[in-house]
């Protein structure tokens, strides 16, 4: 009944979002007298303001066209290389040509950016992606809305997605690093030890955690605590929801992206409410560099997706209530998994010091676990003054926290 109410409070509200749009547009042109007077500006500015707080955000685009590598821009085509019903595994090929007349004709290290399939699009980790490419071959997962599947296309849990990883890493072959950030870590070292342990070829070459929830008993945070503050039938009855009619994925049982957004925002709500009206405050002033950047930010933080239910049920009973990982009794396929299987996956683990959503330890946990893994190929890297999404972008992430993984990646490649 919510994910209806949600649909029936859009649709009730597009008529008003279509009125505030016109207005922004009528007040703010040139042709206008009212666009030089302090009230059109309020009037334009608050018109914006509604229109942008009460939208639907799709599914953005990555947008990526090219890269600079030693000064010269080099196009880029993102490809579809891999597919399965829940993902696309996305290619951001750099032109050939020119990678050539760079003289970097010789195969650089292929890094598979795993996104955290939580609420976000893998576009979320655009800015990261852009970092890389000129120095790598990247490739990205981008989970699919489980509100565009249909229910006959079969479900999707947290075996599932281990099992893409293995497939995507097989596909890709030797010589590939792996960098999961947030939510995927534990199923990303899940599906390294399985190949760790059946010696598969294609096991990667360093594996690269950011922000994960590999132990998340250390250092709670408050969604750690929310998690296991109420039971697994709790979140079973209050917080999935059908997917209502016309979705592609009408009938399908699902996390709605709006409620893992809700809860985003609830952490930090006096911090969104002052963005929004330092947005009204730089409207009405007129300066549209600032302006602009919060349209740019929110623009992506505000699309959101919807995951299975069965996939964020079995997160949060497995990895967030019973910790299965770390106290050594995850199974996958009826299968034990054994991290201490893993000999020769370099590992590195990147924490951000204010980081709310996974705390400081959680992600280093993954050292404990691969306990025959040589001193040599670990590497622990705490950033200071950044918070959860500054482990994987911004500034921070491109100065300190970049090098530090070129230089891992470079100095554990097996060619």
């Amino acid at each position: 009944m919510l994910y209806q109410l949600f649909e029936f409070n859009r649709a009730v509200m597009a008529p008003m979002r279509a009125a505030a749009d016109l207005t922004q547009h009528f007040l703010s042109s040139p042709f206008n007298p009212l666009s030089y007077t302090a009230t059109g500006r309020h009037m334009a500015a608050a018109s914006e303001l509604f229109e942008s707080v009460t939208r639907h955000y799709g599914k953005p685009s990555f947008g990526i066209s090219d890269t600079t590598i030693r000064d010269v821009s080099v196009r880029v085509r993102e490809e579809i290389v891999w597919w399965d019903t829940f993902c696309d595994l996305r290619h951001f090929k750099r032109h050939e040509g020119a990678m050539k007349a760079l003289g970097v004709d010789k195969p650089q290290g292929k890094v598979l950016l795993v996104a955290p399939m939580s609420g976000h699009y893998a576009t979320l980790l655009r800015g990261t992606v852009e970092a890389m490419l000129p120095d790598h071959e990247v490739y990205i997962t981008d989970w699919r809305d489980a509100a565009q599947v249909p229910v006959g296309a079969g479900k999707f849990d947290l075996g599932d997605f281990i099992d893409y990883i293995i497939s995507m890493l097989q596909f890709l072959g030797p010589e590939t690093h792996v960098m999961a950030v947030c939510q995927p870590g534990p199923a990303v070292l899940a599906a390294i030890a399985l190949m760790a342990e059946d010696k598969d070829p294609a096991t990667p070459s360093s594996m690269i955690f950011m922000g994960s929830p590999i132990d998340t008993r250390k250092s709670p945070t408050e969604p750690n605590i929310l998690a296991e503050s109420r039971p697994y039938s709790w979140f079973e009855h209050h917080v999935i929801h059908t997917v209502p009619y016309p979705h592609p994925g009408f009938m399908r049982r699902v996390y709605p992206g709006f409620i893992q957004l809700t809860g985003f925002i609830a952490m930090n709500r006096d911090k969104h409410v002052d963005a929004h009206f330092k947005f009204f405050e730089n409207l009405v002033k007129g300066d549209g560099d600032s302006a602009q950047k919060h349209r740019e930010f929110y623009d992506e933080y505000l699309s959101v997706m919807d995951l299975t239910a069965e996939f964020y049920l079995q997160t949060i009973d497995k990895i967030f209530q019973r910790h299965l990982l770390p106290r050594g009794e995850f199974y996958h396929r009826g299968r034990k998994v054994r991290p201490e299987a893993i000999t020769q996956t370099a590992l590195m683990t990147v924490e951000g010091e204010n980081d709310d959503i996974s705390g400081i330890g959680q992600t280093q946990a993954a050292h404990d676990l691969c306990i025959n893994l040589p001193d040599a190929k670990q590497l622990d890297y705490i950033q200071p003054e950044v918070g959860h999404y500054g482990v994987f972008n911004g500034s921070r992430f491109r100065k300190e926290i970049l090098p530090r993984i070129r230089t891992f990646i470079r100095d554990h490649g097996r060619a």
